[in-house]
């Protein structure tokens, strides 16, 4: 019995991937149509770059969406991360392995604040927290950076986010290879199956004997952890640190997860699918980039691409919920 649920549930993962699997491939037919330059590969080379740090925040923002939550916050972390390397430089601090360990090791302890802060204070919901936190963040990181950008850091700060191997972007293969280790933990670890039980059944959960407050604290460090490799990469990409790095990613990071079929009511997600999401939101501003679309229209476009994720997710939510009941109401009848 356990093992035909599993494959049902495996089944479901599966068919909610290939949706998004389908939409990438029909976007890039129609973009290899309206421009030659869009299959070229240094073009391809660009949206693996492009897509590698929206991945890295949206597979922080699945942990959180996991157990049902939300992190407003993973812009502003991203930033503050990369405002530690500038605060570093600006103070004669040049160490390439601080500069490289320290954000990704202050990310961590910004989520993981935003988690017992939730839990601990037994705040209503993660957004109250975490709005906090974004905007904390943000003034701090204004301050310890006194509003300047900075460049001209060493070749290893900035390796991840602009060598390849072989052509592919480093920072691309970091992607696949977070892919590969969180796809284990969320599927092969109890603490990964905790999380989705916890999304799935908060209280359920809780009888079950799972700490819940340790479970979703450790999602929220998981998500910061996610925004300190993600400054890493955008350091490199962009060659310099800025104050106001990371604003609106928290917002890519929603579309991104839903897109992939993960879910606001939680226990729903895969990493799989949040990449295709993040790699259709990648095409998708690449594609208006080559037609010549300025930042404002790219804007509103991905704004209604939230709107139909979120449409998506709710008639997606209500259709298995009636199924359920239906199953329910003829179980009983029997």
């Amino acid at each position: 019995m356990s093992k035909s649920i599993a494959k049902n549930k495996k089944q479901k993962k599966h068919s909610t991937l290939w949706g998004p699997i389908l939409a990438v491939i029909l976007l890039s037919v129609v973009l290899s149509i309206v421009t030659s330059k869009f299959l070229t590969m240094n073009n391809i080379l660009n949206i693996m770059r492009q897509t590698s740090v929206n991945s890295l925040v949206a597979f922080g923002m699945l942990f959180v969406l996991l157990t049902g939550g939300i992190d407003l916050s993973q812009g502003s972390i991203v930033g503050f991360s990369m405002g530690i390397i500038t605060f570093l430089y600006l103070h004669g601090i040049e160490n390439s392995f601080l500069m490289i360990v320290l954000p990704i090791a202050v990310g961590t302890l910004c989520g993981l604040i935003n988690g017992l802060v939730f839990t601990k204070l037994h705040l209503p919901h993660p957004f109250v927290s975490t709005l906090g936190m974004m905007q904390v963040l943000r003034g701090v990181t204004l301050i310890i950076t006194q509003s300047k950008p900075v460049s001209g850091f060493a070749k290893p700060v900035l390796w991840v986010g602009s060598a390849s191997i072989f052509r592919i972007p480093v920072c691309f293969l970091l992607v696949i290879a977070v892919v590969a280790v969180v796809s284990i933990f969320l599927n092969k670890t109890p603490m990964g199956r905790q999380i989705y039980s916890v999304g799935g059944n908060l209280e359920a959960a809780r009888l079950a004997g799972i700490k819940v407050d340790f479970t979703l604290t450790t999602t929220y460090a998981l998500s910061g952890l996610m925004c300190g490799l993600a400054a890493i990469v955008l350091v490199g990409r962009v060659g310099s640190t800025y104050p106001l790095a990371g604003e609106g990613y928290e917002m890519d990071a929603v579309a991104a997860c839903v897109i992939g079929g993960a879910s606001f009511s939680g226990g729903k997600g895969t990493v799989g699918g949040t990449l295709v999401g993040a790699l259709i939101i990648a095409v998708v501003n690449n594609g208006l980039n080559l037609l010549g679309a300025s930042q404002d229209v790219q804007k509103v476009v991905l704004g209604i691409v939230i709107i139909l994720a979120v449409l998506v997710d709710v008639t997606r939510t209500q259709s298995s919920e009636k199924k359920r009941r239906l199953a329910q109401a003829s179980s009983e009848n029997a």
